[in-house]
């Protein structure tokens, strides 16, 4: 295979933390890594999700996911600095071949493209349905005129 290997790490964190310290969790992993001389390729937040079973008494996490290209020593470094954080309830490091992922946008740059193509999207099919409507009725009313002057 020419793809070269990179890394993911999905990590839970616990589910009552507030959204800010999330985000400053994902921001300190990151920086872990770019200190390291890793390249940080994707970081999203997959959000609050039920656990398959209880983890420290906890039944939800907040799932992340980090994907990451470098040599393999800077694993070490990050999951050392998962396991002495309190937030961090499951971490787990996977090297993955194939292509590299490309990032994905934030979600509320991807409602506002979603919403702007179904505007696009609805009012051709409007017209369509309309017009076609519209044919239809007229020749309906066509064979219907037709039926009485056979009559």
């Amino acid at each position: 295979m020419s793809d070269q290997p990179y890394y993911e790490t999905m990590y839970i964190l616990r589910p009552d933390i507030p959204e800010e310290e999330v985000d400053s969790h994902l921001k300190k992993y990151s920086e872990i890594l770019e200190k390291s001389g890793t390249d940080v390729l994707d970081s999203q937040m997959r959000g609050k999700r039920r656990l398959a079973y209880p983890i420290a008494k906890h039944k939800e996490g907040v799932y992340v996911q980090l994907s990451h290209k470098g040599d393999g020593q800077q694993v070490a470094i990050l999951e050392r600095a998962m396991r002495l954080s309190e937030d961090v309830i499951r971490y787990l490091t996977v090297k993955q071949f194939g292509p590299l992922p490309t990032p994905k946008s934030t979600a509320k740059e991807d409602e506002t493209n979603k919403s702007e193509t179904e505007k696009e999207e609805i009012k051709p099919t409007e017209d369509k349905n309309e017009s076609s409507d519209k044919n239809d009725s007229s020749v309906k009313n066509e064979t219907n005129e037709e039926k009485e002057i056979k009559e």
